[in-house]
């Protein structure tokens, strides 16, 4: 396992009167998931889906056992609104991070489905790897926007997949090598809306731990306007020996929705 330092904070935002994100942090598995549906209870959706990915974090973790959990946290989410027809549409989007088993060194699967991201910081860079799953995206991908049009794009809060519908999203999963000295930042858009790439990337640039890091993202997304829940968690891989192995977090504000 590698030594880690966690840091997470999620805030309601300026406009929205309930937070719809939901967080988890684990040995091995790290993820933020964006409930849509408000009173459609889009709380409930993102809370169960990492409540089901949660029992990723037990044990040994393959890219086929994690497609195979997300599969199952979007069928709960489907069941949910079924059993409950005042809250049917409620849904969520994903994103993260799992240590999986694979032989050599230890890599990365990171996942995604919706416009909440995963970016590495790594040798002073700032790289989003995941993929948005969004209107803006697949036209800045045909080379119709730029990445500044789509931030202002009318279309931007639109996205072309999510959990809690049927038939069941794809989701998208990269491996990268884990490598001791690199900073992981997951996401949700209250954060990617409010502040550019260049902005988060010189908050994760600073020296800062990574609670503090954390920190300064949400109080930045709140000064820019906060106009949605905005929650993050900032990985810093300290370690790969085994002798160091561990995970450090810090404490979360009062407002987050943590799973153990």
């Amino acid at each position: 396992m590698l030594a880690v330092e966690v840091g997470l904070a999620t805030h309601v935002g300026r406009v929205r009167d309930i937070n719809e994100d939901s967080l988890f942090t684990g040995e091995r598995l790290f993820a933020v998931a964006d409930g849509m549906g408000g009173h459609a209870a889009g709380d409930v959706a993102s809370r169960t889906v990492l409540e089901v990915l949660a029992h990723l974090d037990q044990g040994p973790l393959s890219p086929t056992t994690l497609r195979a959990r997300v599969g199952d946290a979007n069928r709960a989410v489907v069941a949910y609104g079924r059993s409950h027809p005042v809250q049917r549409g409620l849904g969520t989007t994903l994103a993260g991070i799992a240590l999986v088993d694979e032989d050599g060194p230890p890599h990365w699967a990171v996942f995604n489905i919706g416009d909440s991201r995963v970016y590495r910081f790594s040798n002073g860079a700032v790289r989003q790897i995941t993929v948005d799953h969004s209107e803006v995206q697949e036209m800045v991908s045909a080379g119709v926007l730029t990445r500044a049009q789509a931030r202002t794009h009318p279309s931007r809060h639109i996205i072309t997949r999510a959990l809690g519908e049927l038939p069941s999203p794809e989701v998208d999963i990269v491996l990268v090598p884990a490598l001791a000295g690199e900073r992981w930042l997951i996401t949700s858009d209250g954060l990617t809306a409010e502040l550019p790439d260049e902005e988060i990337a010189e908050r994760l640039g600073l020296e800062d731990g990574a609670g503090e890091i954390a920190t300064l993202l949400i109080d930045a997304a709140l000064a820019a306007g906060g106009r949605d829940n905005v929650s993050v968690i900032v990985i810093d891989v300290l370690s790969d020996s085994d002798e160091d192995c561990g995970v450090e977090q810090t404490i979360p504000r009062p407002d987050a929705q943590e799973f153990p």
